[in-house]
């Protein structure tokens, strides 16, 4: 059924921008830190540890700033139709897609801090280490970071699965609203 009688929700440029470049980012940075872990000790994979850190803390600018643009900015209202506890299950899942992609990046920062590997973004910034050099801690941090990868994978693929459910199933422009090319109406 489409209810196209209801206040369609349009998503404004801004929005858009940080939800795909966001997207792309983690398009590319998901299986880069799944290949590098798996590479042996070398060059490449130090390259690719850099390049992974790099990205990390561009993701971690561009959860910032789109989390300060969602609190400034108005937000479209979801159709009526959408029942209420999937309202509330797509502020939760929203809501962790922010913790996580702004948790991440710092829990890497600490895991290399404690590890004493500086991190140095795309070869211009140097960040200063947080903690002093700690094996344990490093250790805690690594496993917050897997764990965090995988939740993340999890709240993606729910995410992608909503998206589609909304285009597909429920039949609303909620998906098609959110799309690059889609003008504002």
């Amino acid at each position: 059924m489409n209810h196209s009688d209801e206040l369609k929700p349009a998503f404004g440029a801004g929005r858009k921008f940080f939800h795909w470049t966001i997207a792309a980012l983690l398009l590319v940075q998901i299986p880069l830190a799944w290949y590098m872990i798996e590479l042996p000790l070398g060059p490449d994979k130090l390259g690719k540890y850099v390049l992974h850190k790099s990205m990390g803390m561009l993701l971690f600018t561009l959860a910032v700033s789109r989390l300060v643009w969602a609190l400034i900015s108005q937000r479209p209202a979801l159709p009526a139709s959408i029942p209420r506890w999937e309202k509330l299950v797509a502020k939760l899942s929203q809501a962790l897609l922010y913790i996580l992609v702004i948790l991440m990046p710092v829990t890497g920062w600490l895991m290399s801090s404690a590890a004493n590997v500086p991190v140095v973004i795309f070869g211009l910034i140097r960040l200063p280490n947080l903690v002093e050099p700690d094996k344990t801690f490093m250790e805690g941090m690594q496993s917050a970071h897997e764990i965090q990868s995988i939740l993340l994978l999890i709240l993606i693929g729910g995410h992608l699965l909503a998206a589609l459910k909304h285009h597909f199933l429920s039949r609303n422009d909620i998906l098609r609203s959110m799309l690059p090319l889609q003008s504002k109406r």
